[in-house]
């Protein structure tokens, strides 16, 4: 129907108008209120009148370049159907079919992502290749592929992942968050996403909107949930409204470059000068990423509407907001609640980079430290707790101060947090070297499945980004590119194939099994993803909590050093409801009764 409706456009329209954004809506929405978007040479100069069946043409808002109108249209009676945006220019009145379509779903159906999922992040243009025929698209920009070099495209698409959702599903996680799949037509640089050149379009050498739409679809069979990553903060300057800008005002500094700070702390720093937010929020990620200024109304309701749209047509699940805390906050929390009525079930979490739980604790809804503001955003990332989890098993375990006692001390501190449940957490992704940094450290599965058994077993939403489960390794210092290196067998001809068994090696093998017997085990695990959270201050460097919820419960004992010891059981009564249990990762039995003896760096997970 998009494609029909873009064909009607351009052989009615064709010298008046080239973009209508969004191309088309839904009856019956909470907010009735509609922006239409069209772009077009001195379109500005023209009449604009709706005929439809209760479609109320609300307002008219020309910009500072004459090739935009703003049509603001009222729905609120408004039944599905295909209405006209008349267009006179001169002697010439042209009509534009508009399709406001019934919607196939309401909002509460869609179901978003919490601590009972586990998401699986992936790159598109690095995890396998489904149609070589759109490797390249003649007339975008940057239009080769070469694998040998880490910045540049190297093929992966749509088809690729839905080809792997067994995959996928068969690895136990219940959740794929892609890096942005919408448009990116720069000249380099554009397999990673992050720069969008067209809002409403999925990036053609991925697929087309259907594509991407049945690829939610597969996914919902198969029991797989799907979050979609966004930027509001800045687009790319190939974007249309920024070489064509509506008005210099759509773009923080006047659309004029200013580099941002990095330093977004000031947004809640009680201290902080006006320049210096200011720096950090309004300033530009690059040059070749213009800020978007949220202030700005039309730009607000641009942006708002482009991800309902999404919400709606294709059904996806979540949206993970790129550099949150860089975009308006007030225009932010605005988003957060207007997509959040329309589908209360819904789920979002913003990338909260920030060095300290009571800074990205601010960020979350309902935060007392924001208060009386509220940034109305369920779910931030734990970034603290990544950079601990990746020192934490590498260090021996002392009563106070380095390995796991990290994690214990980090956690004794949730209460800073409006809700510990609704933390998204994670080893590594695709901005921080991978938790196996290099090649030696996965020959070590001992600080993998330790870490492992920490990330599914503790409290909040656990991340896990492709490959991980083969033990793909890298650092930062070997450049980003690398840290999104190709899943081995994803294109044909790779001489090594990870999606089978029989591709990887023994430890590889090790790795994938582990990580599947305890994600599959975690998965519809209530005691996980609804239990309370209580924890032992670390003893003889082992660490011990348990989850508990109802009248069921796990334990997690784990021994933090190289070297075996002897657990004094006495003060773990309280979550030692008896003297047998069953560890879930060996299926043997344990004993419990005054001391419990321990291998170095063993891990159990005992359920009651």
């Amino acid at each position: 129907m998009l494609a029909l409706f873009g064909s009607i456009m351009k052989t009615q329209a064709a010298t008046i108008i080239d973009k209508v954004a969004p191309s088309c809506w839904w009856a019956g929405m909470k907010n009735p209120e509609l922006q239409i978007l069209l772009h077009g040479k001195d379109i500005a100069n023209a009449t604009f009148h709706i005929k439809g069946n209760d479609v109320i043409l609300k307002e008219i808002v020309k910009q500072e370049s004459p090739n935009y109108t703003l049509l603001y249209v009222d729905l609120t009676d408004a039944k599905p159907q295909t209405f006209q945006i008349e267009v006179k220019s001169g002697k010439k009145t042209t009509s534009i079919p508009y399709e406001l379509k019934e919607r196939t779903r309401k909002g509460s159906d869609i179901k978003g992502f919490d601590a009972s999922d586990v998401l699986y992040l992936i790159m598109p243009d690095r995890f396998a290749n489904g149609n070589p025929d759109i490797d390249v698209i003649p007339g975008m920009r940057e239009n080769t592929v070469n694998r040998n070099e880490q910045y540049a495209r190297h093929g992966g698409d749509l088809k690729g992942i839905s080809e792997h959702l067994d995959y996928i599903s068969d690895l136990g996680v219940t959740a794929i968050w892609l890096n942005p799949t919408q448009e990116n037509d720069m000249k380099d640089g554009s397999y990673h996403g992050y720069a969008i050149t067209d809002y409403y379009q999925m990036d053609r050498r991925l697929g087309s909107n259907e594509d991407f739409k049945a690829l939610t679809e597969q996914a919902h069979q198969k029991g797989l949930k799907v979050v979609m990553d966004m930027i509001f903060n800045h687009c790319g300057s190939e974007n249309y409204l920024f070489k064509d800008k509506p008005s210099k005002d759509w773009f923080n500094f006047r659309s004029e470059y200013v580099q941002t700070s990095f330093k977004t702390a000031s947004v809640q720093d009680i201290h902080a000068s006006e320049y210096e937010r200011k720096t950090a929020t309004d300033g530009w990620f690059t040059e070749v990423m213009p800020d978007l200024n949220q202030r700005n109304r039309h730009v607000a309701r641009y942006l708002i509407q482009s991800s309902i749209w999404w919400i709606e047509y294709a059904g996806i699940n979540g949206i993970r907001q790129d550099t949150h805390p860089y975009a308006d906050f007030d225009f932010m929390a605005e988003w957060c609640k207007e997509v959040l009525d329309e589908y209360p079930n819904f789920n979002i979490v913003g990338e909260t980079w920030l060095n300290s739980n009571v800074l990205i604790s601010f960020w979350q809804k309902d935060s007392k430290l924001a208060a009386p503001k509220n940034s109305n955003l369920p779910t931030v990332m734990d970034f603290p707790l990544q950079g601990l989890m990746n020192q934490a098993f590498d260090e021996e375990t002392g009563d106070w101060g380095n390995g796991l006692y990290r994690l214990y001390d980090y956690l004794t501190q949730d209460l800073v947090y409006a809700n510990p449940m609704n933390l998204l957490i994670f080893l590594d992704n695709h901005d921080t070297s991978r938790f196996c940094k290099n090649e030696d450290e996965t020959k070590n599965l001992t600080r993998y499945k330790q870490a492992l058994a920490f990330l599914l077993t503790t409290r909040g939403i656990p991340q896990i980004y492709y490959g991980t489960e083969i033990l793909m390794a890298a650092d930062k210092s070997m450049g980003d590119g690398n840290l999104r290196k190709d899943f081995p067998g994803g294109w044909k001809g790779d001489k090594v194939n990870c999606f089978k068994s029989e591709g990887r090696n023994r430890l590889q093998n090790e790795a994938f099994d582990y990580t599947r017997k305890l994600l599959n085990w975690r998965k519809n695990n209530e005691v996980i993803s609804k239990g309370n959270l209580k924890h032992f201050s670390i003893t003889n460097g082992t660490y011990v909590y348990e989850r508990k919820y109802k009248d069921q419960s796990i334990v997690v004992i784990m021994n933090g050093t190289n070297q075996p010891k002897d657990l004094n059981l006495t003060p773990y009564q309280e979550v030692l409801p008896s003297v047998e249990s069953t560890d879930i990762l060996t299926g043997k039995k344990v004993t419990l009764n005054e001391t419990l003896h321990l291998k170095e760096r063993e891990t159990l997970i005992l359920s009651f």
